[in-house]
Formats: C-alpha cells, structure tokens, sequence
C-alpha cells in the first residue's frame, strides 16, 4: 500500500504536474502478466518519472547497500521507503547473494509484476546511449518473459526557481512489447545473450533517437575512456547481426 500511497499522493502529482512530464504510448504497456521493463538511463530522476507516468506497479532492483540504513539517518529513512515500495535488493559481488537477488526477480515476474532493468548498468555520462550489459537477457532467457521497452528525453535536472533542481517537460516513451521465447530455457548461451540484449536497445533507440556507442558507459564515465569519450565508438544502432539460430534439440 505504501507504493501507491507515494505514487498517487507525491511522485504522481510532482511529475505530472510540477515536471509536466508526458507519456507516448502507454497503450503498449501490457495490462497484466510478468514484464521486464529496459529503459536508457539519463539521470537520477528517470526511477521516480517512468514508475509515476506507468499505469501498472513498477519493482526496481537497487543496489542492497541502499537497503542497510547504517548510514545515520538519511539511509535509514532510505533503507525504510525502498523496502516499504517494494524494491529489491541486488546483490553483485557474486555467490549465493546475486543468486538471491535473481530468484527475489524472477519470483516478481511469476507473481505478473513489472520488474524495470537499466541495460547500459549506469546512467550515460553524456547522452547518449551504450552497450547494454547481458544481465537482462538472462532474466529474459530465464523467465519467458516479454521485454517493455521505454524511452526518456528530458529527465536531466535544470535549475528551476531560485536554484531548485528540477526537471522540465520529460517525456516518456512506450515501445511494443519483445518476444524472445523461441530462446526461453538458455540463459547460458552467450551469443543469444548478446542478440537479444542488442535488439533490446536498438527499440530503446529507436524511441529515443539517441546516438549510440558500442562501448559500455562506465568505461567512458570511470575508466580508461574518461578523457577521450566515446566519438570512436558510434555506430548506427545496436547489434544488427543475423538472428542466432533456435535450435531443436
């Protein structure tokens, strides 16, 4: 009760109306069922506008440190309000924690709840858009369960009256619903990982019309591309290659 609550009551009212955020086709967003929402990632505020502009509960994974609250106040009261919507914890060092966090995933996909997956693993340092991490696919391949795409535009904060952070006139967009289930049942193979990962951000792409660079962000935002970015990395879209094979046996 306490999602909805803060849905209808602050997050709500605060995008629509405060951001005069829009959306574009929600009529794609499937009424019931388990669904794996992948969006691009621009900034903090996208977690707070696509769940407030979507119809349906939306769950997203965060970081478990988030949950531990054993930070003095602030966390604990954030540690409180992800655990009161509904988050998920997510573990990524490995072992059993990670297998924890994938099974508390795929149990909100059996119960037919929205589960929302950023591919690119980190906001894009510049807007544009990058290669998407494979751990989505394997949910896919996992579970059955259809892909949502979703696009933002605007979500990055601007300075709004006497310096507030706000964010101006966002805009959701909902893309067709993906079916991989001819792959359903391997999530082990690498090159069907890869396909559909791929095929998941080129429908990002072509909601958002961002440029796309065939490198993963944290390397342009952390790592040995901090300096020289991604302008030797930009391809037309993602992926592209033929279809791999279903095959029989």
């Amino acid at each position: 009760m306490w999602y909805w609550f803060f849905k209808h009551f602050l997050f709500r009212p605060l995008v629509r109306f405060g951001f005069r955020a829009r959306i574009r086709g929600a009529e794609h967003v499937p009424a019931s069922g388990g669904v794996i929402l992948a969006s691009n990632h621009l900034a903090a505020m996208d977690s707070v506008i696509i769940p407030a502009m979507l119809p349906r509960k939306v769950t997203f994974p965060a970081k478990a440190e988030l949950f531990q609250g054993n930070k003095g106040l602030g966390s604990k009261i954030v540690a409180w309000f992800l655990k009161a919507i509904g988050m998920i914890p997510m573990d990524r060092g490995g072992g059993r924690a990670s297998a924890a966090a994938l099974q508390a995933i795929t149990d909100v996909l059996d119960a037919g709840h929205v589960v929302a997956i950023y591919p690119e693993g980190t906001r894009s340092p510049d807007g544009r858009l990058y290669k998407g991490k494979t751990g989505m696919a394997r949910m896919v391949l996992a579970s059955g369960a259809k892909v949502l795409p979703v696009g933002v535009v605007g979500t990055q904060r601007v300075s709004g009256w006497f310096g507030i952070p706000w964010v101006r006139r966002p805009l959701v967009v909902v893309g067709e619903p993906l079916d991989f289930s001819d792959y359903q049942g391997k999530p082990g193979d690498t090159k069907v990982q890869r396909y559909v990962t791929d095929e998941v951000l080129a429908a990002i792409q072509r909601l958002t019309g961002q440029d796309y660079a065939d490198v993963y962000a944290a390397r342009v935002k952390y790592g040995d591309l901090k300096d020289q970015g991604s302008d030797a990395f930009i391809l037309p879209r993602p992926g592209g290659g033929p279809r791999p094979e279903v095959s029989q046996g």
